[in-house]
């Protein structure tokens, strides 16, 4: 099996991947060459994403993740930067709408979670996930992969049990699937051979 470099993987478009229409307006769908890889807390994203980095993809961090660790690093607690939960969802939500704006549509780039992610998080947290469902009308993703749960393990910036970790993931998959795609699942392997089963998949657009 001949192994996708990050080069030969850019090369590889489909044809209709360029951008349908403007990016600041909600009722034109741009068409992307963005992969999201999205999963429940503790499904191994952040070192697949690494992994992708480490072989030269262009990668984008999870948006809460990073906006934790700045705010730990600065003596908050997690309940504290939590302590508001509309407040903390929307601004996840808005880092990553602002991020995703500042994207080339035409570049191939592997997502730690996007926009739609939103909407599963809203509603675990019982809001109104009407903002981020319309804000994830904005763009439409090259492929979706969901990783499976690996054995949950807490860590400083992750608050959820494993009940609520499995809530989330149903929550992921019936909000991708509410707007149109379909969802690769990543099945539990070595962090390298789910690096090579996103690659693959990625390559048939």
């Amino acid at each position: 099996m001949v192994l996708l470099s990050a080069y030969s993987l850019k090369s590889h478009r489909k044809q209709g991947e360029a951008m349908s229409g403007d990016k600041s307006n909600n009722h034109r769908l741009a068409q992307t060459s963005w992969c999201v890889i999205t999963g429940a807390p503790c499904s191994g994203k952040t070192a697949v994403i690494e992994k992708l980095a480490a072989r030269g993809f262009n990668v984008k961090p999870e948006a809460a993740r990073a906006y934790i660790d700045r705010r730990l690093a600065r003596g908050e607690t997690l309940a504290e930067i939590k302590a508001d939960n509309l407040a903390f969802e929307r601004h996840i939500l808005m880092t990553k709408v602002e991020i995703e704006q500042q994207l080339p549509c035409d570049e191939l780039i592997f997502m730690d979670r996007a926009v739609p992610d939103s909407i599963a998080y809203y509603r675990i947290e019982g809001l109104d996930a009407e903002e981020p469902l319309q804000y994830s009308r904005r763009f439409r993703y090259r492929s979706i992969f969901l990783l499976d749960r690996i054995a949950f393990q807490e860590d400083r910036v992750r608050s959820e049990s494993d009940e609520t970790a499995e809530q989330i993931e149903s929550l992921l998959v019936e909000s991708y699937k509410s707007l149109g795609y379909s969802i690769v699942r990543v099945p539990l392997m070595e962090i390298s051979q789910r690096a090579d089963h996103i690659l693959r998949h990625a390559a048939k657009g």
